[in-house]
């Protein structure tokens, strides 16, 4: 369980003056280390108390490598999946296992202890219109009546910008409207308004970051059908890709763990929205590898239906938590990913046959 997939879509440690350390790589404070992969920005006393203790619902793809992090800088943390069989996993990198299903009021009571911070980054498993309602909608609302009564200090939300609708390719950002075509990604704002309604209305901690399309080890829908010959140009290849790395999503919400206000949106996106085409241009020349066709006028009737045409603007997660991008483009993320595979032996690049 992690955020949700949607097919569109370190840090240097500090001089106690707040200067970057380019030398050492480790500083140790209060009785944890601060990491040159953590969080960016001087840290607060409180966030670096090694007895925090730190709930992910949704221990996956995104709330794994978090929670490795947050242990790494002395944090309590525990992880909840859905099912059993992967505790081993968790606890290799010193994340306490716990096994529960969110849309069930009863597995969550039976969590142990209370928790200063709670993050969400769960995803449904199926995809569907009924299960994306269990999942975000039910689920969100039975987090917030079960942490009621133990309130965190901060709820974290992992949503989507699918939630954004327009189709214009205009600029987007944390107040642009939310209405989206698609019934999934209605679901996503119904749950975003659960959060915003108990915040205001009830004063729960909730902060809610709209997470673009997620790529890195194993990630990144295009470019592995491209890497698989699979690829195909949607249109004339003008619509823009909004894209976060990993790394710089689990940096996004440890900025938003540390400074992120109650009741405030937040765009996880890199700094620049690519056209389609530009994104194959690039993987083109980079790997030796023919363009993708472009896809027939049939294959184009059938994408359109709910495809949205945006450009979303990640400022407000710059400008207000002063989070600096570890790839602030996907040439510096994919250049790293394409290095990994090589590395690994991992990088087939077969050209086609034309």
């Amino acid at each position: 369980m992690d955020v949700p997939l949607m097919a569109e879509d370190e840090i240097d440690p500090f001089f106690g003056d707040g200067q970057v350390n380019q030398h050492a790589p480790w500083i140790i404070r209060t009785r944890f280390v601060l990491r040159t992969d953590s969080v960016l920005g001087r840290p607060s006393a409180s966030w670096f108390n090694p007895f925090v203790r730190v709930l992910i619902v949704g221990c996956g793809y995104v709330g794994l490598p978090l929670g490795a992090e947050l242990v790494k800088q002395g944090h309590d943390v525990s992880g909840v999946r859905r099912t059993a069989g992967t505790e081993a996993e968790l606890a290799a990198v010193g994340i306490k296992p716990l096994v529960a299903d969110i849309t069930r009021p009863d597995d969550l009571a039976r969590i142990p202890g209370s928790f200063d911070s709670v993050v969400n980054c769960v995803s449904s498993t199926q995809g569907g219109v009924e299960e994306y309602r269990r999942v975000y909608v039910d689920g969100t609302r039975n987090l917030i009546e079960w942490l009621s009564a133990a309130a965190p200090k901060k709820f974290v939300y992992t949503s989507s910008t699918s939630v954004y609708g327009q189709t214009d390719g205009s600029a987007v950002k944390e107040t642009s409207s939310t209405a989206p075509a698609s019934e999934t990604s209605q679901l996503l704002v119904e749950a975003e308004k659960l959060l915003l309604t108990a915040a205001a209305e009830r004063k729960f901690p909730a902060v809610i970051l709209r997470v673009a399309g997620i790529y890195g080890p194993g990630r990144g829908h295009l470019f592995l059908q491209y890497l698989r010959n699979e690829a195909k140009i949607a249109g004339k290849g003008e619509r823009p890709i909004n894209m976060i790395h990993l790394d710089d999503l689990v940096g996004a919400l440890l900025a938003v763990l540390k400074s992120g206000r109650a009741g405030e949106i937040y765009n996880a996106v890199d700094d620049e929205p690519v056209a389609q085409i530009h994104f194959f241009r690039w993987l083109s020349e980079t790997l030796g590898k023919w363009m993708p066709p472009f896809s027939t006028e049939a294959e184009n009737g059938d994408r359109k239906r709910g495809l949205t045409n945006k450009k979303v603007s990640n400022r407000r997660l710059k400008m207000e938590l002063g989070y600096q991008f570890k790839y602030p483009t996907f040439r510096q993320g994919y250049t790293a990913e394409i290095l990994r595979l090589d590395r690994a032996g991992q990088l087939n690049v077969e050209p086609e046959v034309r």
